[in-house]
């Protein structure tokens, strides 16, 4: 652990609400990526990342340092995450549309909407093949792919050893390069079709 996120912690350990805000701060971007790749949605990602931040606040007075901060964050993440999954499935579908704040004007036209066209598309399709891997594969995927920790450090977040999360890993790309794929060829599919017109 760095030595200015170690006196931070320790400040906030102390009660010191200037350190701790100042954690938060740092660590929240990472948090939110995660949580937005877990749970695959903004609503419940923002739902998820507020309740890491509220678990981080209740209990960094009991964090020991035995395993680096970020990755007894990245714990707490993990777990909202998982946790706002399983209240999803509980959730009327309706609902979770209303509490993700779409509307029919969000698809409004601007003048710079064709740039950005690809991108968006591309975040779509990945985060649909993310959603569709089982969450053995999915949470580590994204917790190195997006959270940026190493194998020891998911090992550790997710309680399995190495072997594990290298596997899953592995199978886990493998299953994402192969949804990916096969969107791509759907879409080349559906443009080379003919369109039944003279």
């Amino acid at each position: 652990m760095p030595d200015d996120i170690r006196a931070l912690v320790a400040s906030a350990q102390q009660g010191d609400r200037a350190a701790l805000d100042q954690l938060l701060r740092l660590h929240y971007d990472r948090i939110y990526a995660v949580c937005r790749r877990v749970t695959g949605q903004d609503g419940d990602a923002a739902d998820a990342a507020q309740e890491t931040m509220i678990a981080i606040v209740r209990s960094i007075s009991r964090f020991d340092g035995r395993a680096a901060f970020s990755t007894w964050v990245h714990r707490i993440a993990t777990n909202a995450s998982l946790d706002e999954l399983r209240r999803r499935k509980r959730r009327p579908i309706a609902a979770t549309a209303a509490a993700d704040g779409w509307s029919p004007l969000d698809d409004a036209i601007d003048d710079a909407a064709e740039g950005r066209i690809d991108a968006v598309a591309e975040r779509d399709a990945l985060d649909t093949a993310l959603a569709e891997l089982p969450e053995d594969f999915r949470v580590p995927v994204v917790l190195r792919d997006v959270g940026d920790l190493d194998y020891g450090e998911i090992a550790a977040v997710l309680g399995v050893p190495i072997g594990t999360v290298k596997s899953r890993i592995a199978r886990g790309r493998a299953s994402l390069a192969l949804a990916l794929r096969g969107r791509a060829g759907n879409r080349e599919g559906l443009a080379e079709r003919p369109s039944g017109e003279p």
